[in-house]
């Protein structure tokens, strides 16, 4: 299998001036079933013709023969497919499996999801340690990765490994609230000289919160010193503009090699939003009313920024006019944050900006590495963006890309070159939590960090306000005064984190969400057509065509 050589730039791989030749020319790991969970990489060699057993990690060579771990060992050994430990290992990856839920309506994103879950527990150890994958620069817990990994074992019901993953993110976090780039597994910080990439801080708090909403274990899952000290940090450090300062994201950049390097970028910004919502969110659930009145109202002041710094521009990575594009814009869309016209118009510039040839999507616009190389973690982002916010036709079509470009192990890689051949290290654990998150997304709604409640527009409180009906002969006399409000039952409470709208008349709903100017309408309309039919496009054809007849449906423009 060829692989590409690594940009200087790069999404959670940014190269390590101590790193040799690449080394990670591996389609998958094979693993043993067993606790701890041991994993080993699978040489090309090993792997020509083999496949995995059925929802196991468990691999079936091409000569009959099988390779997996043993119970208690981190070695792999080759034996018999009547070995004993064979059978043993196959229901130890499929009992754990069985104990949460695999999403996926059709067989290849079924098998996909399993594969992807499967990944994830290689990837994290008894301590929680959950890295980003196994090789190198890769084989080191980032926080960001680890908090979305944490959001998959959640959603899929695999609750003991992400309450691990947030308990060793917690154990790790620095005195001011904030995290380093990243760790090693014995939960040592790696200092290599690159700056703290700031969206970490938001990403975590962001997970925690997911997290408790699949949880009914309250405080195991959300350590409340860790969320009072990230939330702090973030709320501490929002600058005179409202803005959070400049500081590297996902891209792993300097803010010098920025277009505004004195303004942070959206892939700070939106993920530092999310997580002070979340915060918020938690602080009112556990009954902590001053923090959550701090958070909210800094969240508040962040939300107000965003939209009056980025939005004008149509939401670019820097808040300039024509600033560059890039995926960062899916964190201002579900399942971060409550859908937004303006914020789709933007998804739909992006994702034509950012395609290629091949089907996939690069990071950004004026990208600092190959020009013809997708990466799937973006690709990922706009498939879950897609499906939390009902586009499930756009949403699918992103999905069956990246069935169709995983290694020939069925493993997701980080990228995929001109040549849609799958390149460098597999698995990517950030992509496999974002495709598995999507896949839930596209049969049940994920929830959404609700937003502070802020001052009501006096057309909302006018369409909330009941009206009391004076009777003829009191006509001249005083109105009586409305009936306050009863207080919301814990039912309408859970309700309203997900759906902040429900309950609301529909005139409230419309007054509380935000238009877009003629101008973007127009665009908007023009524009998302095109959109889904590039989507479609680069669809696998096992979906294009019935793709295509939903393009041409009247009343499906993104």
């Amino acid at each position: 299998m060829a692989l590409i050589t690594l940009a200087a730039a790069a999404t959670c791989s940014a190269r390590d001036p101590l790193s040799g030749p690449p080394g990670y020319e591996s389609p998958g790991l094979v693993g043993g079933g067993g606790w701890p969970y041991a994993q080993a990489a699978v040489s090309p060699e090993d792997a020509e013709g083999a496949s995995y057993i059925l929802d196991s990690s468990v691999l079936r060579l091409a000569d009959g023969r099988v390779m997996l771990i043993p119970h208690g060992s981190t070695q792999p050994v080759t034996v018999p497919i009547t070995d004993p430990r064979v059978g043993a290992a196959v229901k130890g990856d499929r009992d754990w499996l069985n104990s949460g839920t695999v999403p996926g309506a059709s067989l290849e994103h079924r098998g996909m999801a399993a594969r992807a879950l499967l990944d994830l527990r290689l990837l994290t150890n008894e301590t929680g340690a959950s890295t980003a994958s196994w090789y190198g620069m890769w084989n080191y817990v980032w926080p960001r990765d680890a908090a979305f990994h944490a959001a998959a074992f959640a959603v899929t019901g695999h609750l003991p490994e992400a309450r691990s993953v947030l308990s060793f993110l917690a154990r790790v976090q620095g005195g001011d609230g904030s995290w380093d780039t990243r760790y090693r597994t014995d939960g040592s910080a790696v200092d290599d000289g690159r700056a703290i990439q700031l969206d970490e801080i938001g990403w975590v708090l962001w997970a925690t919160w997911f997290t408790s909403r699949f949880d009914p274990g309250g405080e195991e899952t959300a350590p409340w010193r860790m969320v009072k000290a990230a939330a702090d940090w973030i709320a501490g450090n929002l600058g005179p503009d409202g803005l959070p300062p400049a500081g590297s994201d996902y891209f792993e950049r300097r803010p010098s090699a920025e277009q505004d390097p004195g303004r942070p970028t959206l892939g700070v910004s939106a993920p530092l939003l999310a997580g002070l919502r979340s915060a918020t969110a938690l602080a009112d659930e556990g009954g902590h009313r001053r923090e959550a009145a701090r958070w909210g109202s800094a969240a508040k002041t962040l939300d107000e920024a965003i939209r009056r710094e980025y939005g004008p521009h149509g939401y670019p990575r820097s808040p300039i006019d024509g600033g560059d594009m890039d995926a960062s814009v899916t964190f201002l869309a579900p399942p971060y944050a409550p859908r937004d016209l303006g914020v789709d118009f933007a998804l739909g510039r992006a994702a034509e900006r950012l395609g290629l040839e091949n089907g996939g999507l690069l990071p950004g616009e004026n990208w600092a590495g190959s020009q013809t190389t997708a990466w799937t973690p973006e690709v990922a982002m706009f498939a879950l963006a897609d499906a939390a916010s009902g586009r499930t036709v756009q949403a699918g079509a992103w999905l069956d890309w990246l069935a169709a470009h995983r290694t020939s192990l069925g493993v997701l890689p980080e990228k995929v070159d001109a040549d849609h051949r799958p390149a460098s290290v597999a698995p990517l654990g950030w992509t496999a939590s974002l495709v598995l998150l999507a896949l839930h997304a596209l049969t049940d709604p994920l929830p959404t960090p609700p937003t502070p409640n802020p001052p009501p527009t006096p057309q909302a409180k006018r369409a909330l306000t009941p009206r009391t009906h004076t009777p003829p002969h009191d006509v001249g006399q005083a109105r009586s005064r409305p009936a306050p409000h009863a207080p919301p039952t814990a039912r309408a409470k859970r309700a309203s984190a997900t759906h902040p709208t429900r309950g609301r008349t529909t005139r409230a709903k419309r007054a509380h969400a935000p238009h877009p100017t003629r101008h973007q309408q127009r665009e908007l309309s023009a524009l998302a057509p095109r959109a889904q039919r590039a989507a479609v496009q680069r669809a696998p054809s096992a979906l294009a065509a019935h793709a295509r007849r939903a393009a041409e449906q009247p009343g499906q423009a993104r």
